[in-house]
């Protein structure tokens, strides 16, 4: 089975999974809003290789979560894994920071709808299905009374991360559920990062860049 590391530091929460196939084998994070990626990803690395008793030349691969979410910590995590895939010889995985916030989630009806927190009203936001399959791709957007109206009955929609609690304030219909308290995690990527593995799903390190996703339109869903 493939030894693969697992790094999220899209939001406040500094994650870090070690995956042996699709079996989490050791997690360390910290969801403080402190933003204190550059201090605690390395440490976390190390610490998640000891726990497992493996050392850094046994990975076969190394995930990150490519955005879109904060800049710095989006910075910080990729060029770790880039620098990590340089020095031990391994690719690089990209996986789409949503997706693994709905993955956290894990809905069982309806769909679900991963956003994260901007500036204002905005929010980074996609809509998926109870198979993690896209209804609606990655956008940034504007929050407005109808957003996601065109999705109402295909209900319940369950609006995930930190930008529901500013949607909470906007969209009253009973379809919409709210659960802002979820990140997305490193303990979630495992699975996916996994399957690309398999499928040999992977970036080319020399031209990847985080998916800052920087541009709003303001439009009504």
């Amino acid at each position: 089975m493939a030894w693969i590391l697992n790094l999220e530091t899209a939001s406040t929460n500094c994650s870090v999974a070690l995956y042996e196939g699709s079996q989490l084998r050791a997690l360390r994070e910290d969801p403080s809003p402190g933003y204190s990626h550059g201090e605690l990803l390395h440490v976390f690395i190390q610490e998640v290789l000891s726990e497992a008793g493996v050392g850094a030349d046994a990975l076969d691969a190394i995930a990150v979560s490519k955005g879109p979410g904060s800049y710095t910590g989006l910075r910080i995590g990729v060029a770790s894994a880039k620098g990590l895939c340089f020095s031990l010889e391994v690719p690089l995985i990209a996986l789409p920071t949503l997706k693994v916030l709905a993955a956290a989630a894990g809905i069982k009806e309806g769909l679900s709808i991963p956003m994260l927190d901007a500036r204002r009203m905005e929010v980074y936001s996609a809509v998926l299905n109870t198979e993690l399959e896209y209804v609606r791709e990655t956008e940034a957007e504007i929050l407005t009374p109808d957003s996601f109206a065109a999705y109402k009955d295909q209900g319940p929609l369950t609006l995930v991360g930190s930008g529901a609690e500013k949607a909470r304030e906007l969209l009253s219909d009973p379809v919409f559920r709210f659960q802002p308290e979820i990140q997305p995690s490193a303990r979630f990527m495992g699975p996916m990062a996994y399957a690309a593995f398999e499928a040999g799903s992977f970036e080319d390190l020399a031209y990847f860049e985080p998916y800052y996703l920087k541009d709003f339109i303001a439009t009504r869903k």
